[in-house]
């Protein structure tokens, strides 16, 4: 008997023994961010369209370089942490690629060690942030006590499209300069110092459809002009992506409670066989502010911006981070959500156990997303992009300041129009 009962004693030792291991183990594979610092140019970079122009005609090296060594080395220096202990380095810059790589270039100015795992993402597009931490996490899963270094930036001087194909023009309209380095760590000694937690990311690709592959893609034009050309069906093709996406997300970071109520008012509406047109009753719609408190949204541009808050049920108060970035920095590519996210700081919208949710499209076409949770009370930082302008945000109007001088070009015939030499030169 009493064999008997040391057996089930073991046996339950062993069933609580492998339960705290699980436990504790998955402790180490929590994805934290220490901190991230975008890239705000100084003033002199700023110049007018027909000055911008002339320079890129007359050379096409790297911009990014001042970027390099600003937003890394804040990095370093807010944290404390050395180069030296930097275990993983992933860089993403979708539209250059050199040799050596873009993340050579940072180990040896850092002079980072020797055994660093390195990644260099090209081609990945305005999602390749989030494909970064994704990349990122997975490394965490398998390995404990490291620290993470992603740096997101885009090359603008070489892929400036100099011809007169509509579609490809509005490239050199809606990007910008910009970039952010971002350091992650799974060390559960720095929870309490960390910004933010990762509780869920999830990638949607859909390259299979021809429609969607095709709707942003660098090619040539008829002149033979290369280019990057944003079809009219953007908005569509992200709509439909951001639908596939949203099938999967949705149990992933919703309430049980959101989930039941969507799922009996579409079977009362499927049993009573009434539809949004046939019924005049709108179709059910999924509440995402149940499980979300604040919406970081690619600036993608206008169009994007008004089809994610279109498919979400968003308000103006839930998008005004995207347009307001869009209106101050524009469209940096990839690193755009740091600096959504930077504006939330800034305005003091985020709190301890906040949801924050990272939505981006990319070519591809691709809807990536991440769910984060603010570990802590942020205050507005000094390095923060949007310090020295939040309180003149938002504007009273976001009418475009270039349509008075620049409109006529809407008027043209794309057929017969030719390029003013004597409009773009410098005066």
């Amino acid at each position: 008997m009493e064999l008997l009962i040391l057996l089930y004693a073991l046996l339950i030792f062993y069933f609580l023994f492998m339960i705290g291991k699980r436990a504790y183990a998955r402790g180490d594979q929590e994805c934290y961010i220490l901190d991230y610092q975008c890239y705000k140019p100084t003033n002199d970079r700023t110049i007018d369209t027909e000055f911008c122009y002339e320079i890129i005609k007359r050379t096409k090296e790297l911009e990014m370089e001042e970027f390099f060594h600003d937003s890394v080395a804040k990095v370093f220096a807010k944290t404390g942490i050395r180069p030296s202990e930097i275990d993983v380095l992933l860089v993403n810059v979708s539209m250059l690629t050199t040799v050596p790589s873009l993340a050579a270039r940072l180990i040896n100015h850092y002079k980072m060690r020797d055994d660093i795992k390195v990644y260099n993402l090209t081609g990945m597009g305005c999602s390749a942030s989030l494909i970064s931490v994704d990349v990122v996490r997975n490394i965490f899963k398998s390995n404990k006590n490291l620290y993470a270094l992603v740096v997101t930036t885009e090359s603008m001087a070489p892929n400036w499209y100099a011809g007169t194909d509509r579609s490809m023009l509005l490239a050199n309209c809606l990007f910008r300069i910009g970039g952010c380095a971002i350091l992650l760590t799974n060390k559960r000694a720095l929870k309490h110092k960390a910004m933010y937690k990762l509780n869920c990311l999830l990638r949607t690709h859909h390259g299979a459809r021809d429609e969607s592959y095709n709707c942003c893609i660098q090619k040539e034009d008829e002149q033979g002009r290369l280019g990057f050309h944003l079809g009219k069906n953007l908005p569509k093709v992200g709509t439909v992506a951001l639908v596939d996406h949203l099938k999967e997300l949705a149990p992933k970071i919703l309430p049980m409670s959101e989930l039941l109520r969507f799922m009996v008012m579409f079977l009362v509406q499927k049993m009573r066989k009434t539809s949004s047109v046939a019924g005049g009753k709108t179709k059910p719609v999924i509440n995402f502010k149940t499980g979300v408190d604040h919406f970081c949204l690619h600036a993608g541009g206008r169009a994007v911006i008004d089809g994610v808050k279109l498919s979400l049920g968003l308000s103006e108060y839930d998008i005004e981070p995207s347009r307001m970035t869009m209106h101050r920095f524009g469209n940096t590519s990839a690193s755009s959500l740091w600096y959504v996210l930077g504006y939330m700081e800034a305005k003091k919208r985020l709190k301890k156990g906040d949801k924050v949710w990272m939505i981006s499209l990319g070519a591809g076409f691709e809807c990536n997303s991440g769910l984060w949770e603010v570990v802590r009370n942020l205050d507005l930082d000094d390095a923060n992009p949007w310090k020295d302008c939040i309180e003149g945000y938002p504007p009273v109007t976001l009418v475009n300041p270039f349509m008075e001088k620049f409109g006529w070009i809407n008027q043209e015939d794309p057929a017969t129009f030719i390029r003013p030499e004597t409009v773009l030169a410098r005066p």
